[in-house]
């Protein structure tokens, strides 16, 4: 279920919200707001795609509306105070129920998909990282997502193009968040930020160890640099092909970045 493409290098890209796959019993579930599927990562996984060499990438082809891989599996929250999606999510991004009135998962059925889906993705994600680390002595694990710019539920106003999250500068090393940073301030015509809205998913602040040689950083991208913000998600090529000028250039500092 879990698809790995291992490489050599200590780069390892998580792909935790391209899937759309959906139970059929679970799918019956969601009302049609739901079976939009909106608040997917459209079209990351073709994003990132060819960008480097030697990357190890670990996605999950399950929808984001089953069950969130990037979420405390414990169900707490990342943003307390804030607006945000749960485990298993009951809305949208809009704050739109997704599941027809009386379909919501109870705590069983919360810890039956939190065994068949959240679990396996982490363990094939920790064991991408354990093996990277084993050949370079550390591992780097770069979180791939997207959204919507406009989310007034989430956030006000206009997301920034690139978003960095570091949890606050303590996931990675200070020289691995500054590269990215000075990639995303040097791509002209596009906007960032550091540690905004967003700070970094749960994956990225549990495998975000410096002092253990695991490094995680998160990259959050407005959909509008890339595709369609509305259904359906039309690809841009022209786009695309512009932001992964700069996405390269990330990635390859990535790659070639060492301990001090």
């Amino acid at each position: 279920m879990i698809e790995v493409r291992k490489g050599s290098s200590p780069l390892v890209l998580g792909l935790p919200h391209t899937g759309t796959d959906v139970p059929p019993h679970i799918w019956d579930q969601f009302n049609a707001t739901g079976q939009a599927l909106a608040d997917t990562d459209w079209h990351i996984d073709e994003l990132y795609a060819g960008l480097a060499e030697g990357l190890t990438s670990v996605r999950t082809p399950v929808h984001r509306y089953v069950i969130d891989v990037n979420r405390d599996p414990e169900g707490a929250s990342l943003y307390p105070g804030q607006n945000t999606t749960t485990l298993c999510p009951l809305s949208d991004f809009d704050g739109t129920p997704i599941y027809r009135e009386g379909c919501a998962p109870d705590a069983v059925e919360i810890a039956r998909r939190r065994d068949q889906f959240h679990a396996p993705y982490h363990a094939a994600l920790a064991a991408e990282l354990a093996r990277v680390k084993a050949i370079h002595g550390f591992a780097l694990l770069y979180d791939c997502h997207s959204i919507r710019g406009d989310i007034p539920f989430l956030f006000d106003g206009r997301l920034p193009d690139f978003n960095i999250g570091t949890n606050l500068g303590t996931t990675c090393d200070p020289a691995i968040e500054a590269a990215v940073l000075a990639r995303c301030e040097a791509a002209e015509g596009y906007s960032s930020t550091l540690n905004g809205r967003f700070k970094g998913g749960w994956t990225t602040r549990h495998y975000g160890r410096p002092f253990d040689g695991l490094h995680a950083i998160q990259m959050e991208l407005a959909q509008s640099t890339y595709c369609e913000e509305a259904a359906p998600w039309t690809y841009h090529t022209a786009r695309a092909d512009a932001l992964r000028v700069h996405l390269n250039l990330i990635l390859t500092d990535l790659q070639n970045w060492r301990p001090a």
